[in-house]
């Protein structure tokens, strides 16, 4: 089938403003399609899909895409970040990076507030290099310190590196204020995006547990010193396939057959590769732990990607899928981004070529920001989050062409979105539930959280499918690349 570039509309016209309501909706729509045909035309979206990948801040994908909220530029248009950098007693400037692979930096919740630094966003480059520097760098989560990587917290991709991401958000829709739900790493992030909420459960009752927004319970063989068991943790808190099994709405969790990208031991800087698959529970795969799963019987639905791909090529997607990588194609430091932009173009393609891709939303995010630079500070949510900002994108027949959507939006929108679709606006509330637990808020109706609705146009016809080459050709290099004009003398 020949590819298809969408025409681009990159104007004012389309900036996103706040200035409608949805009746019956606390969250407001931008201007543009009309609000109440939007809510009516979300009926169209049979299937909704989340893509999940690893570590990547919005500046470090995103940061010079036209009309987005990027870099900060200087009077003379060129780039003007540059951030303090003790070792080298001056300041480490944002460059364009052509590394395949990049090392990124620390991202613990100590981390994410050193980076934030009260609003300053100054902090990256310092959290990188105390990292390095903190004696064999004992953080999991700090590719900065893996062998033969250079730092990369500085650098950022465009269009000739990322082709084929970018083509996305020409065509479809790209969300400039798309923010982590939690000032944390890779497991807190995920169990947001089934559930709402990060916990550590005493028991299994849902009223044992207790936010944990750094340290939700682990596999037990990854707890220090202890022998392997790969026994699942206690998650008894409710998460969103509890309410979508009551309500008849099938769902599949789809996990890559392969490695995890972090160790999950806090004391270990390396560790052997972690197999994951559909059976294992992990930081990518939480919900065999949850006991609602397994109560309802539905670990069956937690199944490969290998099974997505063939249900997109049949036309038997389920209402809600979730899609999660293995280490190799995830975009997390060490892995290739080439490799993760081609799993990805592949899974947008399975869903393009097949029977359900007239009723179908995709969502593509990253997890966390991965210790990237980004300028944006994060709103304050509860005490979890929000996160830094990482890219979002919106791939669909009926997503708005070439939109950037300015709302401010977190994973908790994609719940919403699920929720307002198949449950008529049923939240994942302890009052209203059916299953108390202490959970401090009820995220999807947080102040300020944007309406996915506006980035769709329901008034139009559904558009046929672009599909994407697998392997475009890109100015990425393989071998380290050190930027030369990275740093500058004083501030």
């Amino acid at each position: 089938m020949a590819i298809v570039l969408a025409a681009v509309n990159l104007g004012d016209s389309e900036s996103g403003g706040i200035s409608t309501l949805v009746p019956g909706s606390a969250s407001p729509l931008p201007s543009g399609p009309d609000p109440v045909s939007a809510r009516a035309g979300i009926t169209k979206i049979k299937h909704i899909v989340i893509v999940m990948q690893e570590n990547r801040s919005f500046d470090s994908y995103f940061g010079t895409f036209p009309g987005a909220d990027g870099l900060p530029r200087g009077a003379d248009g060129r780039i003007a970040v540059c951030l303090p950098d003790p070792q080298a007693s001056s300041c480490a400037r944002s460059y364009h990076d052509r590394n395949d692979v990049n090392g990124g930096g620390p991202h613990r919740y100590d981390h994410a507030i050193a980076d934030i630094d009260a609003g300053a966003m100054d902090g990256f480059v310092r959290q990188a290099e105390r990292a390095r520097a903190s004696g064999a760098c004992t953080d999991p989560n700090a590719p900065d310190c893996l062998k033969g990587v250079s730092r990369s917290v500085m650098g950022y991709h465009d269009g000739r590196d990322l082709p084929n991401y970018w083509a996305y958000a020409r065509s479809y829709v790209l969300q400039d204020r798309m923010f982590e739900p939690n000032l944390s790493w890779s497991l807190p992030a995920h169990l947001f995006t089934v559930s709402e909420w990060s916990a550590s459960c005493a028991s299994h009752d849902p009223t044992s547990c207790r936010g944990a927004v750094e340290a939700p319970d682990l596999p037990t063989d990854f707890a220090p010193k202890r022998r392997p068991t790969r026994a699942a943790p206690t998650y008894a808190w409710t998460d969103l396939t509890y309410l979508l099994h009551r309500a008849g709405v099938s769902w599949r969790y789809y996990v890559s057959t392969g490695a995890e990208p972090d160790c999950e031991d806090d004391a270990a800087l390396t560790c052997p590769p972690v197999f994951q698959n559909p059976r294992t529970p992990g930081i990518w795969n939480p919900l065999p732990a949850f006991d609602t799963v397994k109560q309802d019987h539905q670990l069956k639905d937690i199944t490969s990607v290998a099974q997505f791909r063939r249900a997109a090529a049949h036309g038997t997607l389920p209402a809600v899928s979730w899609v999660i990588p293995s280490a190799a194609v995830s975009d997390h430091p060490a892995a290739k981004i080439s490799d993760g932009q081609t799993y990805v173009t592949g899974l947008v393609n399975d869903v393009m070529r097949g029977p359900d891709w007239s009723s179908t939303a995709i969502f593509l995010t990253w997890d966390d920001w991965g210790g990237f630079y980004d300028h944006v500070q994060p709103p304050v949510v509860d005490g979890a989050g929000y996160g830094l900002r990482v890219p979002g994108l919106v791939i669909s027949p009926y997503a708005r062409q070439g939109y950037i959507d300015h709302q401010t939006l977190s994973f908790d929108a994609y719940a919403k979105f699920i929720e307002d679709r198949f449950l008529r606006g049923l939240r994942l509330d302890p009052t209203t539930d059916g299953r108390p637990d202490p959970r401090p808020d009820v995220r999807e109706n947080t102040a300020g959280l944007g309406n996915l609705l506006a980035d769709f146009d329901f008034g139009r016809p559904a558009r046929g499918p672009m599909l994407l080459p697998l392997r475009p050709r890109t100015d990425l290099v393989q071998g380290p690349q050190q930027p030369l004009t990275s740093r500058a003398s004083g501030r």
